[in-house]
C-alpha cells in the first residue's frame, strides 16, 4: 500500500499539523499509544510494565527542532527522565533522535549534548542511551556521533534499518556495540532502500541471524511480525543461542497481549514507550511504517471490557474525521 504509505508520512513530516496537535492533545487513538505528556504519567506506566516481566526504552518524543535552545531543552528532558527513572528504580533506559539534539543545526553542538547525556547516564546506573535511526539524510550524522562516542563510553548503540541496502555493512561494523534491528519506517528512494515488503522482510531476517551467529553484543528485535518472531524462536533454539544475547522489542499500545505472552514465556522483553507533546509525528509514522497498525490498536481498544461502544463509536468517527481534516489542511498548504 505505497499511497497510504505515502500519505502518513507527509502526514508526519508536515510542521503545521505537529503544531496544531500539540495544542489539542493526544488523538486519533494516540493515547493509546503514548504513554503520556509528562514524566509522572510515563514513570507510572512503566512500572506497570515491569510488573509484567518488561524493561523499557524511553522516547522522549519530539519533531522539528530548529534552535540550539530547543536542543538544549530537549537534552535537559532526557536527562530529567534518566534521573527520574533511575530514582524509582525501574528498569528503562533511553532512546534519543539526533535530529532533536540540534544535528541539522551543528554536528558537534549535538554531538556535544549526546555525550553530556550520556556522561549523566553513568551517574544513574550507567543507563544505556540508544540513538535512534533517522531518515537516511541523517544517518551520516548518526554513525559519525556514535563513532566519535563508543570509544568513551560502553553503555551507547543504535538502530539498523532493514530496508537499507547497506544495512549488513552498517551493522558488521558495530558488532561490538549493542544494536537494534527494525524493518525501517520512512520513505526512502529506490536508489537507497529496498520498496517491497517481500525484499525487506527477507533482508531483515537474514541481519537477524547473521547478528545472532557472529556477535557478541546484546541484540534488540523490534519488531510486531509474528512471523519473524517464530523464525527467530526456531533459529535460536536450532543454532543453541542463549535468550541472554537478544531481546524482542515492541512498540506501546501495540499487540499487547503479545507482547505479554512473549514475556510469559521467558524471553527478553523491552516495551518502546514515547512520551510528550510532539506524539502526531510519532503516531503518523506508525501508521505509514505499517497501515494494519490502526488495526492493532483498534483490537487493541475493543479487547478491553470496560471499554463502551459509544466511546468506541466516538473515537473511530473522531479518528477519521481528524485524519480528513489533516488531508485537507496538508493539500491547502502545497
Amino acid at each position: 500500500m505505497p499511497v497510504v504509505k505515502d500519505f502518513f508520512i507527509a502526514l508526519s513530516n508536515n510542521k503545521f499539523l505537529n503544531e496544531s496537535a500539540k495544542k489539542m492533545g493526544p488523538a486519533l487513538g494516540a493515547n493509546k499509544v503514548v504513554a503520556g505528556v509528562d514524566i509522572d504519567s510515563t514513570i507510572d506506566t512503566v512500572e506497570k510494565l515491569n510488573k509484567r516481566g518488561m524493561t523499557v526504552t524511553l522516547d522522549n518524543l519530539g519533531e522539528f527542532v530548529t534552535s540550539r535552545q530547543e536542543a538544549l531543552e530537549a537534552q535537559q528532558n532526557i536527562v530529567e527522565v534518566m534521573r527520574r527513572a533511575y530514582n524509582a528504580n525501574i528498569k528503562a533506559h533511553v532512546s534519543i533522535k539526533l535530529t532533536q539534539l540540534g544535528v541539522n543545526i551543528d554536528k558537534e553542538f549535538a554531538y556535544k549534548n549526546t555525550r553530556e547525556i550520556l556522561l549523566k547516564a553513568s551517574e544513574y546506573g550507567n543507563t544505556f542511551v540508544n540513538i535512534d535511526a533517522e531518515k537516511y539524510e541523517d544517518l551520516v550524522g548518526i554513525t559519525e556521533t556514535l563513532d566519535k562516542l563508543k570509544g568513551e563510553f560502553d553503555n551507547v548503540g543504535t538502530v539498523i534499518q532493514a530496508y537499507l541496502y547497506d544495512a549488513i555493512n552498517i551493522m558488521d561494523k558495530y558488532s561490538d556495540v549493542r544494536l537494534r534491528l527494525v524493518k525501517g519506517a520512512y520513505k526512502e528512494a529506490a536508489h537507497i532502500a529496498y520498496q517491497s515488503k517481500e525484499e525487506i522482510d527477507a533482508n531483515y531476517i537474514k541481519l537477524i541471524e547473521r547478528r545472532l551467529l557472529t556477535s557478541h553484543a546484546f541484540t534488540s528485535i523490534a519488531t510486531h511480525d509474528h512471523n519473524v518472531i517464530n523464525h527467530v524462536k526456531q533459529f535460536v533454539e536450532k543454532h543453541n543461542i542463549d535468550k541472554d544475547k537478544f531481546e524482542f522489542q515492541m512498540l506501546f499500545g501495540f499487540r499487547t497481549d503479545y507482547a505479554y505472552e512473549l514475556a510469559k514465556e521467558g524471553y527478553q522483553f523491552c516495551m518502546y514507550v514515547p512520551f510528550g507533546q510532539d506524539w502526531f509525528g510519532y503516531f503518523m509514522r506508525r501508521l505509514a511504517e505499517r497501515p494494519q497498525n490502526m488495526n492493532l490498536m483498534l483490537l487493541d481498544i475493543l479487547h478491553h471490557k470496560n471499554t463502551k461502544k459509544v466511546a468506541i463509536g466516538a473515537g473511530v468517527v473522531t479518528s477519521a474525521s481528524l485524519i480528513a481534516a489533516s488531508s485537507i489542511a496538508l493539500f491547502k498548504k502545497k
